[in-house]
């Protein structure tokens, strides 16, 4: 099983184009699933049935794995099997039939406008670092990408005549404005910053570490985390969080949900109203504190 798994991983790299953080979240979840079918003593991927796929799905309840966990597995397994029949290695898929597990959808976090303006107003060094800490936190609230796109965008990817940004791959992408604070940041890594970090001219990535390498999820983490300390912000901020604060502003303040869908690149716009529901509560919280029969 283990070498149709890294032949499915190469299908989702080269033919779809998936991201790599998708990539490895497919292979994370198959390879669990296929270590527990061994230790089943079933190693061989058409020899697996419904029964044994549910065995697994018993073990990961048991675990206390999470909702949205399990159901990832259950994609993870279905897409698998789906992409052996459209190879003729199997006839059928053994997890077609098996329901997800329901999840309830949590809010996202999302900082006030006063803490994301603290939090920006933070990187104030003049040196290469700093300026380039600034044009990554301005970026990421002025245009909700996610941190994967962030890390991977590259200096052709920057229009700053147009102030906007190209993100996504050949399959899906997107243009995103990047408007007036975050165009002055950029205007000034890019002029003043990279060129003090990039070791080589060659360097295609925009956002390079102190060793002139592409910036990692873990740096940009590290990053965030410490200037929210210096902020004094006490939530556990995560990279994501700017994402989630960008799209809950922006409906806050009159945007339709179809446009900030196509900014955040979601597929489905189910995906953004959660938004409309978060802004929604946070009336019903303002209108609780301040009405004086609520």
């Amino acid at each position: 099983m283990e070498r149709a798994v890294n032949e499915f991983a190469n299908y989702l790299k080269n033919d779809k184009h998936s991201s790599e953080n998708t990539v490895l979240s497919y292979i994370r979840d198959l390879k669990g699933f296929s270590k527990f079918m061994k230790q089943c003593g079933v190693d061989d991927a058409n020899k697996v049935n419904y029964t044994n796929i549910m065995a697994y799905i018993y073990e990961l309840q048991n675990q206390k794995k999470a909702g949205s966990t399990i159901s990832r597995n259950i994609a993870s397994i279905r897409s698998f099997y789906n992409f052996l029949i459209k190879r003729g290695e199997v006839s059928e898929n053994p997890a077609a039939n098996l329901e997800l597990p329901k999840t309830e959808k949590k809010m996202p976090g999302v900082l006030t406008l006063d803490k994301v303006e603290c939090l920006l107003e933070q990187p104030q060094g003049i040196d290469p670092k700093g300026i380039r800490d600034k044009a990554m936190l301005e970026l990421l609230y002025a245009t909700g990408i996610r941190v994967s796109e962030l890390i991977t965008l590259k200096v052709s990817d920057v229009n700053l005549p147009l102030e906007y940004i190209h993100c996504g791959t050949d399959r899906k992408n997107r243009i995103i404005p990047i408007g007036n604070q975050a165009k002055i940041a950029l205007k000034k890594y890019m002029e003043r910053g990279r060129n003090g970090l990039t070791l080589a001219e060659e360097e295609q990535m925009l956002f390079v570490n102190c060793n002139g390498k592409p910036m990692t999820r873990q740096g940009l983490w590290k990053i965030i985390k410490s200037y929210a300390k210096k902020a004094g912000i006490d939530e556990d901020i995560t990279p994501h969080m700017l994402r989630h604060s960008f799209a809950a502003h922006l409906i806050e303040n009159g945007a339709d949900l179809k446009s900030v869908q196509e900014m955040l690149g979601h597929s489905d716009i189910s995906t953004t109203q959660i938004y409309i529901k978060l802004t929604n509560q946070k009336l019903k919280n303002v209108y609780a504190k301040a009405h004086p029969r609520a």
